[in-house]
């Protein structure tokens, strides 16, 4: 079995390396022509245009990668039992749980790529890619859809923020402080602000206006210290979506969301879906297993991989429609992102269990 064990991973690992080399060619060609589009009208050059395709590559991977395991374990089924391999494993005494075991085995490793690179390089390269298309057209961050900015919730303070430059520069900064019993204390203007450490930026050309009993004061500073909870860190989220973040990030974004009670349930969703996502990759293993049993006449190489084309998209379109679903009607974040992964384990399942029994 050990025998068995390696050949089989050598030519699902083979398979799968080709799919997804495909794959990956296929899509940065699309990437690189809508890039083209933006060199054509001026907005940045033809090499940084390149580079940005290329730091495109490790999230496009990470997309991709439960199809492409889906259709390479497929490819490789599916050789194996065009050339009656797979019928002399069974005739041998292998057992459909034996090979679902060593495909499990398979996938966990595949699990953990796809882990490792949605957590470690994905996120950092697709913020890169974003910081240098920012930085050479010169643009600011599209903070919200507010025509006023974004606006955060900061221990007794609320702050608005009008724009955000890509070296996470602050600009139009308005501070309103209230006391304990929601009355209006100050209010303070900045023209930008700069992140210093620990939690601490330097306003620059401050305007404050001071609250106190029957009247007002105002003050003007050229710079002025101001504490927040606000960090380049957060506002990296501003950078990405929320499916392009890591576990991390996302993580102490929701405790940031529900610490100041604001709605966290798009990044919950999120962060749910990246920590289930690498099972996702040992159920399209598993799911891969069924085609298997196919008599070659019921279907050649081509339609499975057609199979696993269709099957690969519909679990990449069900788990987007559940997440917009999920932050619709309300749903529990970790069943919205558990269900698709759960429906594609029952298909394999019921798969299976149909052809064992007839």
């Amino acid at each position: 079995m050990r025998i068995l064990r390696r050949y089989l991973t050598r030519q699902i690992v083979a398979s799968v390396t080709l799919v997804l080399i495909g794959l990956l060619m296929l899509f940065s060609f699309f990437d690189l022509i809508q890039q083209l589009e933006d060199v054509a009208k001026g907005r940045f050059p033809l090499l940084p245009a390149l580079m940005l395709v290329g730091l495109e590559l490790p999230g496009r991977l990470y997309e991709l990668f439960p199809i492409a395991v889906l259709i390479g374990t497929m490819f490789a089924l599916a050789q194996m039992v065009l050339h009656s391999e797979y019928a002399v494993m069974r005739t041998a005494g292998v057992s459909i749980h034996a090979l679902a075991r060593t495909l499990v085995m398979i996938g966990l490793v595949f699990a953990a790529v796809a882990f490792t690179v949605g957590e470690f390089v994905a996120p950092w390269s697709d913020e890169a890619g974003q910081r240098m298309k920012l930085s050479q057209t010169n643009a600011e961050l599209k903070v919200s859809a507010f025509r006023s900015g974004i606006w955060v919730k900061d221990a007794g303070s609320f702050v608005n923020v009008g724009r955000i430059l890509h070296d996470a520069t602050l600009q139009e900064i308005k501070v309103y402080e209230f006391d304990e019993s929601y009355r209006l204390r100050s209010i303070s203007l900045a023209r930008s602000a700069r992140y210093v450490r620990d939690n601490e930026w330097a306003l620059q050309e401050v305007v404050r206006t001071h609250f106190a009993g029957e009247g007002t004061s105002v003050e003007r500073l050229p710079e002025a210290k101001w504490n927040s909870v606000l960090t380049p860190r957060i506002l990296n989220v501003l950078l990405l979506p929320p499916d392009k973040m890591s576990v991390v990030t996302l993580f102490s974004y929701v405790q940031h969301l529900r610490e100041n009670r604001q709605e966290s349930g798009r990044y919950e969703i999120a962060l749910w879906n990246k920590i289930i996502y690498p099972l996702a990759v040992v159920v399209m293993m598993f799911l891969a297993l069924p085609f298997a049993y196919m008599n070659v006449r019921e279907g050649g190489v081509s339609t499975r991989i057609f199979a696993g084309i269709m099957l690969g998209l519909g679990f990449h379109l069900l788990s987007r429609l559940f997440g917009h679903a999920g932050m619709l009607a309300g749903w529990p974040p970790l069943i919205a992102a558990m269900a698709p992964t759960a429906l594609f384990l029952g298909l394999a399942l019921s798969l299976i269990y149909r052809l064992e029994r007839r």
